[in-house]
């Protein structure tokens, strides 16, 4: 195994990467795209300082659903607020928190929202009024102005957005290279090279919060490893990566995902993604021991744990044969559940990449993933590439 490190001169030069190998992983790309620039950061302690902020302006509740007053005014027949024990000025509901009340009283939200204030109020009280689960959760905010951000069932376990980002802080620092962790380099296309060298920008950056989430995303690409040889004689180089994200309003789980990776291009695809492992937490009632107790912890280790398992697992299935004939190639796919079709065209898709059939598990792992990469369904790829990774983790 050889790894590359900053101290080393090399290591200030773009990475030579093969792309034909492993997953194509669009997540962090979805998110680059879908961010304003009011969302981005460049450093994880602004993302910090932001979310950690809004925590502190915020207060959750458990009140009666019942005792909510919905009030709208003809004047106004796009405004509709809130007035709840305990506050003496109305709450006016986001967005998003809108949507949820409507969930819980079982209104479709997009009929809601394009009624009159007024009607809306009559039906989203007479909801409240008949909510069997008689208790809501409520978290409220004072920005200058009184706002509901988020409205739950009064089970609803909170992580805060800022826990999240403080428990990657302990292990990336500021996430802009004053540790090994940092906002990920680009991909040159031309040359096919990885460069981990990259000023951080609001169009590089991959570190985003919005008034409802959190999400972030980090590299080691200035340590990168040798895993194997490919067939010109140049090594396969990965490095290592980490997502995660959360929402302290209820509008997705929290959850962390490791793995693999060879190169980031610059709309942020992830490219030769291989040994992908991810872990969500629900916010139930208990959500914030597990993320004590497992999603926190596991994040740690995957940031200080050696590469050599992942890299002796390549090693092995590079070294386990398992085909040399046609008919030898044909049985190992099918006895593994793949149709006559699939079969087929693994095997061309080995041919095509590596100019001869496969051999070795490795090869037709390759094969699999790079099937899996030309399928438009979700399910079907998904399927694929669980089934790639289950041969590779059979070969160690």
């Amino acid at each position: 195994m050889t790894t590359l490190t900053s101290n080393n001169p090399s290591a200030r030069s773009p990475f030579k990467v093969d792309l034909s190998r492993g997953e194509r992983i669009g997540r962090v790309s979805s998110e680059w795209f879908s961010r304003p620039d009011d969302e981005r950061f460049l450093s994880l302690s602004d993302l910090y300082d932001t979310v950690r902020s809004r925590a502190e302006r915020a207060h959750a509740r458990t009140i009666e659903s019942a005792a909510i007053r919905v009030e709208a005014t003809r004047d106004n027949a796009e405004r509709l607020e809130l007035l709840v024990p305990g506050q003496r000025q109305a709450i006016a509901p986001t967005h998003w928190s809108y949507g949820q009340l409507c969930s819980l009283i079982g209104a479709p939200a997009t009929y809601m929202r394009q009624l009159p204030a007024p009607l809306a109020a009559i039906n989203l009280q007479h909801g409240l009024l008949n909510h069997r689960a008689e208790l809501v959760k409520t978290l409220e905010m004072d920005d200058g102005r009184l706002e509901l951000r988020a409205v739950t069932g009064p089970e609803y376990g909170r992580i805060w957005d800022h826990e999240l980002v403080s428990s990657v802080m302990k292990i990336a620092g500021n996430g802009t290279g004053d540790t090994m962790w940092k906002v990920p380099g680009v991909l040159d296309w031309a040359t096919m090279t990885h460069n981990p060298f990259v000023d951080i920008t609001k169009d590089t950056t991959t570190l985003y919060a919005s008034d409802r989430d959190v999400f972030l995303f980090l590299v080691d690409d200035t340590h990168p490893i040798e895993a194997g040889r490919l067939p010109n004689g140049e090594p396969d180089l990965y490095f290592r990566g980490f997502y995660a994200w959360n929402s302290e309003v209820g509008s997705k789980t929290l959850g962390i995902a490791s793995f693999y990776l060879r190169a980031v291009c610059a709309n942020r695809n992830l490219w030769g993604t291989e040994n992908f492992e991810e872990i969500t937490i629900r916010h139930s009632k208990f959500a914030a021991q597990r993320f004590a107790h497992e999603a926190a912890p596991a994040l740690t280790s995957f940031a200080n744990s050696s590469p050599a398992p992942f890299i002796a697992g390549i090693r092995a299935a590079r070294e386990r044969i398992v085909a040399r004939e046609d008919d030898d190639r044909e049985t190992f796919l099918r006895r593994r559940g793949f149709s006559k079709g699939e079969t087929g065209k693994v095997i061309e898709m080995v041919l095509s990449e590596e100019g001869r059939p496969p051999e070795s598990v490795f090869d037709f792992v390759q094969g699999i993933t790079a099937l899996a990469r030309t399928k438009t369904n979700q399910e079907t790829r998904l399927e694929l590439e669980g089934k790639a990774k289950k041969l590779l983790e059979s070969a160690s």
